[in-house]
């Protein structure tokens, strides 16, 4: 059985902590594509920080953009870096 993607909780835009960055982990994964298996996704509050390391600069901002495109998120900190195998 497939891990669902989206679940309803996730239309809620108050979420915070722990919740706000499981939607956001999960929306990085829906719509960007990217293998997410060295992120983390912090929440405090409403800023998400997202850290780890991707294979190329494009992903890097492709991560961002989504992280910052999710209902209920007032700030993105990005940290990840690129790493070449």
């Amino acid at each position: 059985m497939q891990k669902q993607i989206y679940i309803r909780q996730d239309d809620h835009p108050d979420l915070t902590d722990d919740d706000l960055a499981g939607k956001v982990l999960r929306y990085i994964r829906y719509a960007s594509l990217i293998d997410t298996t060295n992120l983390s996704v912090v929440a405090l509050g409403r800023t998400i920080v997202l850290d780890g390391f991707v294979t190329c600069e494009t992903d890097i901002g492709c991560v961002g953009e989504a992280a910052a495109s999710v209902i209920g998120v007032h700030s993105v900190e990005n940290r990840i870096k690129v790493v070449n195998h």
